[in-house]
């Protein structure tokens, strides 16, 4: 070791010596004894490390309660921190999709308070199920005869191919043989579940021949997969659930994805298949997702037939998949929310985004555009651009809804400054998430509905 390791180490300040400044009380009663002695600890190894590599002192060495306080609060954030979408996609997977209805946090928040009647018939005294409540809401909206709830859609496909198919032949489109988010397949879902892939048709075009001509003594089921997130055009052909239903006894499964419970054309939006109509056709299991245009928790949502729903809850799986109390309540009041339809455009936040109109979003873009020009105007060309926002979340993925972003671009021309500006603002409290393209950092104001609070983190 040379004289200057050993007079930098010497200037490392005791543990004890640290605890008994005044300048620690206020992390003390803060954070506790045992987390500040901890990270004290953790800093004066990372000043070891530093004299041992660089042989010099951490700049934070000058202020070790500043230091400590910095790091305390860093390690008190939660993983989960609320963010400032403004990336033009309104159901963002990496963002938690549907943000909630104001009904259902306040479900939620009593769920988690109380003990609930999860899984308790308070009429007969005895056990319940814990999805009998929502399946006669869900039987209500959609026609079904029964519903099973699970915890996100790729589940419900599992349960149904495991509890329907498993040993068994099971077919579908190639058109069909999709993959989601996360290298989810379909191939790879049926080899799970323990059934046999049988693929009829080609990538564009199947007919109602190739399924009858593949039905076998091994056949179990018949299955449509909603394309959600991609789309072919040209010469193309499918098969809809109804010319199955009506062109063989076998079952009849539709896995549709987003799965709207309302026509979304009623709001100038473009259709999306709907369950209902699944069902009405003939199919006989529908499976959506509960997080994605119905606007809910995350969750799978299995209706159809009660003696199939009946197969599935009694499946070992099930218990594995099932929802918890407070995916239950959210998605209990979001349900409930469809009962009133005049007010659902309103109440719904999914749905209330979709329909912003591009007039009031431009509106609101030259609202904030002269505080952020005083702000960032040196640096910056700040604009009013239109632009296209996207549903997300492989909800009708080739259509656009029109609106008004703020737009940044670097008066020097020097790209590094968009990346450079939106890395700062992803440090920001509440971090703002827009999107760079085109020489230009976009902030998409479709989904912002909190300008007071977007306002003051960027005027920091």
């Amino acid at each position: 070791m040379t004289t200057d390791s050993r007079l930098l180490y010497s200037q490392l300040p005791a543990t004890d010596r640290l605890l008994r400044d005044s300048a620690f009380q206020p992390l003390l009663d803060a954070y506790g004894h045992t987390r500040v002695v901890n990270t004290l600890r953790a800093m004066q190894e990372a000043a070891r490390l530093a004299i041992r590599e660089r042989q010099a002192l951490p700049s934070w060495c000058d202020d070790w309660a500043a230091a400590a306080a910095d790091r305390l609060a860093r390690g008190s954030q939660s993983a989960l921190r609320p963010v400032f979408n403004l990336t033009g996609t309104v159901l963002h997977t990496n963002l938690g999709r549907a943000l909630q209805a104001e009904e259902a946090v306040e479900a939620v928040a009593r769920a988690m308070r109380s003990p609930v009647t999860l899984e308790y018939d308070a009429e007969g005294g005895e056990r319940g199920h814990r999805d009998r409540a929502l399946a006669e809401l869900l039987c209500e909206l959609t026609g079904a005869e029964d519903a099973c709830i699970v915890n996100n859609n790729a589940a419900a496909v599992l349960l149904m191919l495991a509890a329907l198919g498993a040993g068994k032949e099971v077919i579908v489109s190639r058109g069909e043989l999709v993959e989601i988010g996360g290298a989810f397949r379909i191939p790879d879902v049926m080899r799970q579940a323990g059934c046999q892939l049988v693929e009829v048709g080609t990538t564009n075009r199947t007919h109602l021949r190739d399924y009858l001509d593949a039905v076998g003594e091994q056949t179990a089921l018949l299955m449509k997969v909603h394309t959600s997130n991609y789309q072919i055009e040209g010469f193309t052909k499918a098969v809809e659930a109804a010319e199955l239903a009506q062109a063989s006894t076998l079952p009849v499964i539709v896995d549709l994805g987003s799965g709207s419970l309302i026509d979304l054309s009623q709001y100038g939006l473009p259709k999306e298949p709907m369950p209902q109509e699944a069902l009405a056709a003939g199919a006989s299991l529908v499976s959506f997702s509960g997080d994605k245009l119905p606007g809910g928790p995350q969750a799978g949502i299995i209706v159809g037939k009660k003696s199939l729903i009946a197969a599935l809850q009694k499946h070992p799986l099930k218990r594995a998949l099932r929802a918890d109390k407070m995916t239950l309540a959210a998605l209990d009041a979001t349900l409930r929310l469809y009962l009133h339809p005049e007010k659902l455009a309103e109440r719904l936040p999914t749905l209330r985004l979709l329909t912003r109109q591009a007039s009031d979003i431009n509106e609101q873009a030259q609202r904030l555009r002269p505080a952020l020009e005083a702000r960032y105007g040196d640096e910056f060309q700040i604009d009013v651009t239109p632009c296209l926002s996207q549903i997300g979340s492989g909800s009708l993925p080739v259509d656009r809804l029109p609106g008004a972003a703020l737009t940044f671009t670097p008066r020097d021309g020097r790209g590094g400054r968009l990346e450079a500006l939106a890395a700062r603002w992803r440090r920001l409290p509440v971090p703002v998430i827009g999107r760079v393209g085109d020489g230009r950092l976009w902030l998409d104001l479709r989904c912002l509905e909190d300008e007071a609070g977007l306002m003051e983190m960027l005027l920091q």
